[in-house]
Order: structure tokens, then sequence, then C-alpha cells
């Protein structure tokens, strides 16, 4: 939006799920900078997939660049934020009249694109070339990988190691029972209230200690348990005392951060009372694009979007045909939700609300 004739600077932290779909909402209605420590977005929930299958990384995998045509891209991570300006690890500083925090959780992942598809490569050569396979972490994250890995590699030893009383926390009771049985029926080992010391590894890194004393023998291991929030860079900056005791920031009901007129908040990053999943983040994005696009044009009385937080519904994928399905009032579990996700995992349709073909990839 113009203001006197010069464009309003937003400046968007974070190139997950959520910032890549508001900086892409952004990008022709203000003078648009995203920062990221990647040159890409990644679809998380196909980067399981891309294990199995290294060339679906192909279409889940996008630079920056494929989607802002109209905006700046600083390929480094933010360390500072002040009134007026964001400060990169690199040491340039970024002025803002609007800036959106969307740094999620952390992840080390390579900084290009050619190299996290290699990534994935040697990541398939390892899970091809073992015999046993132990997955630490029995989270969305751990059930997802062990059903790529027991449908396409049936004749492979997997066992999951999970520290809770069942799977799948997040959601109800019977998802977590009908996602055991499809595991069990895969001949995955599934073992809970159990943890794995990655400390205490013999023969060679092959053989793992668990909490209950047994030795796990493993050619090689996943862990797959929970990532720490991307809010440590703010403990030292002009946010500290937005942040909530669990690291979060504090957002009110227009996603802005509270006591904040020109700072939001997006994503898993945020104090949201709701489970967080990606379609929820994609839906903060649209409404904070919106609100900022209201807050931009300067019109007196007219009222912003409101956020309201969704119940839980949720679906994880069994490999390639089947799905566990927790809906606000029913579980199912099998072929029917494995159409909705888990054929492409919702890979056209992110890449279609980032204006991006479905199917073809640019090079």
């Amino acid at each position: 939006m113009d203001l006197g004739g010069q464009r309003r600077r937003v400046v968007v932290i974070g190139g997950g799920v959520a910032g890549s779909l508001l900086a892409k909402s952004m990008q022709f209605h203000s003078d648009l900078t995203l920062i990221d420590q990647k040159e890409y977005f990644e679809i998380p929930w196909a980067s399981l997939r891309a294990m199995v299958e290294p060339s679906f990384g192909e279409r889940s995998v996008i630079n920056h660049k494929d989607y802002l045509t109209n905006a700046r891209l600083v390929a480094s991570s933010a360390i500072n934020i002040t009134e007026t300006e964001v400060l990169t690890a690199e040491g340039r500083l970024i002025g803002y009249d609007y800036v959106v925090i969307a740094t999620g959780h952390t992840e080390s992942v390579p900084k290009t694109r050619a190299e996290r598809l290699n990534q994935y490569q040697a990541e398939c050569e390892k899970i091809n070339s073992a015999r046993s396979i132990l997955i630490v972490g029995g989270g969305p994250t751990g059930v997802e990988l062990a059903g790529e890995i027991a449908v396409d590699f049936p004749d492979k030893l997997l066992t999951l190691v999970h520290n809770g009383s069942r799977l799948l926390e997040f959601i109800g009771l019977k998802a977590a029972d009908k996602t055991l049985n499809w595991l069990t029926s895969k001949k995955v080992e599934v073992k809970l209230e159990q943890s794995v010391s990655l400390n205490d590894i013999s023969d060679g890194g092959k053989v793992f200690q668990t909490s209950g004393g047994e030795s796990l023998k493993a050619d090689c291991h996943f862990v797959c348990t929970g990532r720490p929030l991307g809010s440590t860079w703010l403990k030292g900056t002009l946010l500290k005392s937005s942040l909530d005791n669990r690291g979060r920031l504090m957002v009110d009901e227009n996603l802005r951060v509270k006591g904040r007129k020109n700072i939001f908040a997006i994503g898993d990053i945020t104090d949201i009372p709701e489970i967080k999943q990606g379609y929820l983040a994609q839906k903060h994005a649209l409404v904070a694009a919106k609100n900022l696009k209201l807050l931009m044009t300067g019109e007196e009385g007219r009222k912003l979007e409101i956020y309201r937080p969704s119940s839980i519904k949720a679906i994880v994928s069994l490999g390639r045909r089947d799905a566990v399905a927790q809906l606000p009032f029913t579980t199912v579990c099998g072929s029917v939700p494995g159409m909705i996700k888990s054929r492409d995992l919702f890979v056209g349709k992110t890449r279609k609300k980032l204006g991006l073909d479905p199917h073809t990839v640019l090079d």
C-alpha cells in the first residue's frame, strides 16, 4: 500500500508454512523483505515421503524466489529487533514499518535447495542399505516416518520407541489405538513408556539402550522428538516480555503481539490455544495479511479480522494409501482419510496457494 507515494516496509522473519504464505500475499501490497536462514520453503509434512522417495522433494522443496517475484530475500537469521529495525546474523540492518515473526521451530537444515535434495537422497540410501531401523519418538513425525518406511520397505526390521503411554498424544485415544493397530499390522515393533539413550550407543553405533533395560540393535536410527521453538533469539530483544513461560509469543485476537501495534506473530511460535498444524499456520498467515492491508490503507473505523482458534482436527498419514483422521465427531483410519492426505500430502494444494503449478517444477 502506498502512503504519500511510498510503499510501507513489511519484514517477514521466517520462511516456513506461515511466513512464506504471508510473504506471497503481501509482496504486491508493500515493500516486502523476507528473512529466512535458508533459500527455500519446504513443505514440512512432505519431508518424510521424500526420505523414502527423494524425487518427491522436487515439488515439496521450493526456492523462495520461485513464488516471491516482487520481494527482497535475505538468506540469514534474525538476531535482534528494535522499534524500527531488524538485525541479521550477517550484521545487516533492515528497517520496517510492520514486522511479522514466523520463526516456528528451530531445525538444522542446509541453506540451499540442492543441498536439501541431496540430503534426502543420502537418507534414502541409508534406509535402503539398513536391515534394521530405529525410530525414536511416537508423535506425528515418528509415526508418519514409520508408516512411510513400513510401506515402501516392508522387509526392514522397524522399531519405534516412545516415552509416552500412547502414540500421538496431541490427539485422542481412539486415534492412538487405531494407529498402533495399523503399525502392528505392518510388523512395526512399538515400545511405549521407554526412552532411548543416544549418548550410550555401543557396537559401532548399532546397539541402543532403552530406559527399560533393553538393548536394541539397529543399523540406523532417526530421532523424531519435538524441536525447540524458534524464539530463543527474542529473549534479548524488546519482545522478551512478550514471551510466555513456554517461549511462545503472546498475541491478541488480530494476531498482533500483545501491546504492539505494528508487530505480528503467526504460526507455531504463537500462544494460540490450538494444536500446531500447517493448515492452521496458513490460516494465521491469511488473517495477518488481511489485517496488514487494512492497517496500511489507514482507513479509520475499519475492523480488523479476528482469528478464532479451531477445534481439534488432524490427519496423520500412514504410508501412501492410509491415514488416521480425528475429526470433531469421529475418528477413522484407513484408505478414506488416506485419499484425502496420503497420496499427494497436500503438496499440489500448497504449491497452488503460493501461485505455482501444482505439478510442474521450475528449474
